[in-house]
């Protein structure tokens, strides 16, 4: 999406919805941390990140709770639903690539913190792998899996209220 004075416009926010945000012009180099650090604030192999650079960056929703997990840095995070959105460091703010509404355009460029790269991580696109309803063992329960995860858009309310 665009903004009047053509600036690229990005959305975003955590997996319940109570953090939202909005940026408004060019982001940065995206990456992925492997760093120790990373690894648990995300709880995954890496941390993919992407800085805002000199764009605007607002919370329209909410605001991520932080903790300072270095005497440099702080990690924002939704406070309800713990997803991880922030690396702050004295150089500016990186959002977690995934919490954006479309994540899609927004493909690492680089790679940090490489001495504490997992060994299995360049191997995992060899893995097999399938599609979530292909997954025969999990049909019943994918059946009727009702998703309590805010959309990928800017809602004027959430969660949303029920009908009476």
């Amino acid at each position: 999406m665009m903004s009047l004075d053509n600036k690229p416009i990005y959305t975003g926010g955590c997996q319940c919805g109570a953090v939202r945000f909005r940026i408004e012009g060019a982001l940065g180099e995206p990456s992925v941390c492997h760093c120790r650090m990373c690894q648990k604030a995300f709880g995954n192999f890496y941390a993919p990140l992407v800085s805002v650079r000199k764009a605007k960056l607002a919370w329209t929703r909410g605001e991520p709770k932080r903790f300072q997990s270095s005497n440099h840095v702080r990690r924002g995070f939704c406070g309800e639903c713990g997803t991880p959105l922030t690396y702050e460091a004295p150089d500016g703010i990186a959002l977690a690539i995934a919490a954006f509404d479309d994540p899609t355009g927004i493909a690492p460029a680089v790679q940090f913190g490489l001495e504490g790269k997992l060994p299995f991580v360049d191997g995992v696109h060899e893995l097999p792998g399938m599609r979530t309803m292909d997954d025969v063992n999990a049909a019943a329960f994918l059946a009727d899996l009702v998703s309590h995860q805010h959309p990928d858009h800017d809602t004027d309310q959430w969660p949303p209220q029920e009908q009476t």
